[in-house]
């Protein structure tokens, strides 16, 4: 009875949004890594970015597009999610990108081509500064998030200007940590490659960190009286 009544409150499709939007975003992205050759971060940047436009957009209206569990994580803290749906969208977004790298493999891409597309920090670039990078470049695409999909003042156009702010960010600091500013985006393709996971305090810590301060800069300083009123 618990059972059934946990898969009650829990919206199905919302999942299946959830865990669909960071397959797509990892199966894409990590082919975009692959191809990119002589462009560099240009491809991938572009790729990312209208992987996130697109889907948002065709997500919103089911599970709020979030495809991100530093997302999500930002989402909890100001209470526009339940813990427990919260939480329950966490691990379909993982579960999204573990899936991706493995059709990935079914494809015939190797795990060193997985390897390639999956975010790393530079030789030169430290653990600490890598979660600065990546908290610093989440923390900028959640104010988007919640500037533009969140706010019910804002244009409906939240997908594309998140696209936008996932192609900035890839761009700037793509060469330093990969540009994750995503754990699913992370996750998956690590677990191909174990060595790799070594790295999981930078893409779990520095996305999360940087989601949650912008999600509660917003809510609370910078989201009109009324809408902060209503959330409490």
């Amino acid at each position: 009875m618990q059972v059934r009544a946990v898969l009650m409150v829990m919206n199905i499709k919302a999942l299946i949004a959830e865990f669909l939007g960071p397959f797509a975003l990892c199966f894409f992205g990590i082919l975009s890594c692959v191809n990119a050759g002589q462009h560099g971060l240009v491809i991938p940047a572009l790729c990312h970015g209208l992987v996130i436009a697109v889907l948002v957009s065709a997500f919103a209206a089911i599970s709020g597009g979030h495809i991100n569990p530093a997302v999500t994580f930002a989402m909890m803290a100001t209470r526009k999610i339940s813990m427990g749906n919260g939480l329950a969208y966490i691990v379909a977004q993982l579960l999204g990108g573990l899936a991706a790298a493995y059709m990935l493999m079914a494809c015939g891409i190797g795990k060193t081509d997985i390897a390639i597309g999956t975010p790393a920090p530079a030789p030169e670039t430290t653990a600490l500064n890598a979660i600065m990078l990546e908290a610093v470049a989440t923390f900028f695409f959640a104010l988007v998030i919640f500037g533009t999909a969140v706010d019910k003042r804002a244009p409906k156009m939240g997908g594309l200007f998140i696209g936008f702010a996932i192609t900035l960010d890839i761009l700037a600091i793509g060469p330093m940590t990969g540009g994750a500013m995503n754990p699913a985006r992370w996750l998956g393709p690590a677990l191909v490659n174990p060595k790799m996971l070594a790295d999981a305090g930078i893409y779990f810590v520095g996305p999360i960190l940087g989601a949650v301060v912008a999600g509660l800069l917003y809510d609370k300083v910078l989201a009109s009286d009324q809408q902060t009123a209503a959330a409490e």
